[in-house]
């Protein structure tokens, strides 16, 4: 491959849906993370008193010559007695990662102070998340897009009985899905495909909801699996 022009964006490829790739490995063999791990206090010292860790996931193959663009996104912890991550579905003409599921968030912008002040404004732009409601925990190692999205992860608590107002302009769908469920890895699927000579590999955490499918892939189930790699260390 002799320049990113040439790799194209898996959404972009003739056809591509990533439930239809199929899954070489299911991670049933490692230990989910117990779920009293999973509470707010335990959340707040994991982040207090970090362990020494490895992300596992941190870039992926870059398919623009475009100058890299800082962004931040918000995973928000609804803390319930059963903790959730709240996430977005992102609507179906947008520019970039268009129908997929998403943690509220974007671009840094020159008037945000620092990564945290972005993901915050973004979750309140995006969805209604007011900051009065959440508490910020701490940030995961930096995970890069194939779009050249240099993202931060900003972990934060949410306190239950906040109202959301969607954007419908950006977000078609607002939900809930379990912190253990996504912190177990016999949920984690992995995927392998052969495009333009180039393998591709991503996680799928797909997640019944009611009689939906929340199919999580690409870049959040990557930035979810190194919050596991982070919880499990």
């Amino acid at each position: 491959m002799s320049s990113s022009d040439h790799i194209t964006p898996l959404s972009k490829l003739p056809n591509f849906d990533p439930r239809q790739v199929p899954v070489v490995g299911v991670d049933a063999h490692l230990p989910a993370v117990p779920r009293e791990q999973l509470q707010p206090e335990a959340l707040r010292q994991r982040f207090v008193t970090p362990p020494a860790w490895q992300p596992e996931v941190r870039m992926e193959p870059r398919f623009t010559q475009r100058a890299p663009v800082p962004a931040s996104v918000l995973v928000p912890i609804v803390a319930h007695a059963r903790p959730t991550v709240l996430l977005t579905q992102r609507t179906s003409h947008l520019a970039n990662h268009s129908g997929q599921i998403a943690f509220p968030g974007g671009k840094v912008d020159d008037t945000d102070a620092d990564s945290v002040a972005a993901a915050l404004r973004e979750a309140e732009e995006e969805v209604g998340l007011t900051p009065d409601f959440i508490q910020v925990l701490g940030t995961l190692p930096i995970y890069t897009t194939g779009s050249a999205f240099i993202i931060t992860p900003v972990v934060a608590l949410v306190r239950p009985g906040f109202i959301l107002a969607p954007n419908e302009g950006e977000v078609a769908d607002v939900f809930e899905v379990p912190l253990d469920f996504l912190m177990n890895p016999a949920h984690h699927r992995r995927h392998r495909l052969m495009a333009e000579g180039l393998q591709r590999d991503w996680f799928s955490m797909p997640y019944q909801d009611a009689d939906m499918e929340r199919f999580i892939w690409g870049a959040t189930a990557g930035m979810l699996r190194n919050f596991y790699r982070f919880l499990a260390a």
